[in-house]
């Protein structure tokens, strides 16, 4: 039995132990490990979290499908899959959750006793729920959404589910906002989304109630701000996906323009915490977990 597994109280499957993974590009600073791991262990739960980093194996995301049959010869219970693989991912996969085939995004795979990996997207719900937690009272008539890729998608999603009147997708990739577009319009409606090219970015920005940002910019391995500082100013929230570092330049840039802000701890957690039911069938204690965050980012680095 994979894991080793016992039945909870409500029937589902609760496993004994897990081996689980991340597979993306520059995932060494990741805390996932040490979340799951600390949420494990208050659960009498054995729990091993690798680290799966595409750029030391020489390998593109075309190639994750290697990866992921890999983990599942090797005993994997699940994995979870980050940038750039989150679309990638999906041909390789047997089957998808309802949310990860509307939104063409994975960011968990569980591999059921039969060998099968199924694909689910716990990046929306964990975004929907920082949100609502962060910035309860933030005006969302025009919101402007900086990237179109997998966590761009699941963000997109969360915000229209949420109530955003009208989301602009702006990215250095027109046909792939263009794309993410249309998806979300077959079930919103067209009249609540819409594209930017980089051009018009300034005016769409402008007009707008808040900023998301979904793209690496801002990670140890890809610095820098994602546009320019300034375009920011007050009356304007900005929330931010990239969680490590916390701070990222643009936080630091919006704060100082008078921004209300929302780091990515919170969708970290969030979507960890939903991950980590479906790897193992325990009902995870998010508040617990959010501390745990608080407490990794104070160790130094490595510890």
């Amino acid at each position: 039995m994979r894991g080793g597994a016992r039945r909870s109280q409500d029937g589902r499957e609760a496993r004994e132990s897990c081996l689980v993974g991340l597979i993306g590009s520059g995932v060494g600073p990741s805390l996932s490990p040490a979340l799951h791991q600390r949420e494990a262990d208050r659960h009498g739960l054995r729990c091993l979290y690798r680290l799966i980093d595409i750029d030391p194996l020489g390998i593109g995301p075309e190639e994750v499908g290697e990866l992921v049959r890999a983990a599942a010869r090797l005993g994997f219970d699940g994995l979870n899959i980050t940038h750039p693989c989150k679309q990638t991912v999906i041909e390789h996969l047997d089957g998808l959750s309802e949310d990860a085939a509307l939104l063409g995004a994975v960011n968990t795979v569980v591999f059921g006793e039969d060998g099968r990996a199924i694909g689910h997207n716990t990046d929306w719900s964990g975004f929907a729920r920082s949100f609502a937690r962060g910035l309860p009272d933030a005006p969302t008539g025009e919101i402007v959404l900086l990237g179109a890729g997998g966590a761009g998608a699941a963000v997109a999603h969360a915000l229209l589910t949420v109530g955003a009147d009208r989301l602009t997708l702006a990215d250095t990739d027109p046909a792939r906002a263009a794309g993410l577009a249309g998806t979300l319009a077959t079930r919103f409606g067209a009249a609540r989304v819409r594209t930017v090219p980089p051009e018009g970015l300034p005016a769409a920005v402008d007009r707008a109630d808040g900023l998301v940002h979904a793209t690496p910019t801002g990670m140890a391995a890809h610095p820098g701000l994602p546009l320019s500082a300034g375009l920011l100013r007050a009356g304007l929230w900005v929330a931010e996906v990239v969680y490590r570092p916390l701070e990222t330049p643009l936080l630091t840039a919006a704060r100082a323009a008078g921004c209300r802000t929302l780091d990515g701890g919170g969708m970290a957690v969030f979507q960890a915490a939903d991950a980590f039911r479906l790897f193992t069938g325990r009902e995870p204690d998010a508040t617990r977990m959010l501390t745990d965050l608080s407490e990794l980012l104070e160790l130094p680095a490595g510890g």
